[in-house]
């Protein structure tokens, strides 16, 4: 029996949209810069410098969401983080019990959403995959490759509730 190599089924990261709060923040601190500034003209230059500070924040937070990815394979969803340290969060599909899409208004004006998953993984029981571009797709792909990895190992999720019995009733025990 030959194993097939894992394929990539999607790659994608957040939307800058996330980032909206943070640049308008940034961009109004700064023109407050700007404007204090030149009224102070013996300390003018050092005023003017202040507006770096808010420029470099609203880098760093691009930054930070430039280097947000996530890849759904056919048999894993990996999520990478980090700027200058790197972390790789993964969560083997057969793992996942449940999708969500949410679409906050603004969101969906770009055609943006959220997936959300629900997961037997227990470092990650619910993950998320933030602003994403066509969130609908993504979560049909997720579920193609979910029940394709199933089939190919055999695997089926079985939750018990908290008095002990399954979702079959009284035919396992």
């Amino acid at each position: 029996m030959s194993e097939e190599p894992e394929k990539a089924a999607w790659r994608g990261g957040p939307s800058q949209l996330v980032n909206l709060p943070a640049f308008v923040a940034s961009a109004v601190v700064a023109s407050i810069f700007f404007v204090v500034g030149p009224r102070f003209p013996e300390v003018q230059n050092y005023i003017m410098l202040g507006a770096l500070i808010p420029a470099l924040w609203a880098g760093w937070k691009w930054l930070t969401v430039r280097c947000h990815r996530f890849e759904i394979s056919t048999e894993r969803l990996k999520m990478f983080e980090g700027v200058l340290n790197r972390s790789v969060d993964e969560i083997e599909l057969y793992r996942v019990k449940d999708t969500q899409i949410q679409q906050p208004i603004l969101y969906r004006l770009f055609g943006l959403g959220h997936v959300i998953l629900e997961t037997s993984d227990r470092s990650h029981p619910k993950a998320t995959l933030n602003a994403i571009k066509g969130p609908r797709e993504v979560g049909e792909i997720l579920r193609r490759e979910v029940e394709s990895l199933r089939d190919k190992k055999r695997v089926r999720e079985v939750d018990f509730d908290e008095s002990g019995d399954s979702e079959f009733g009284d035919e396992l025990g």
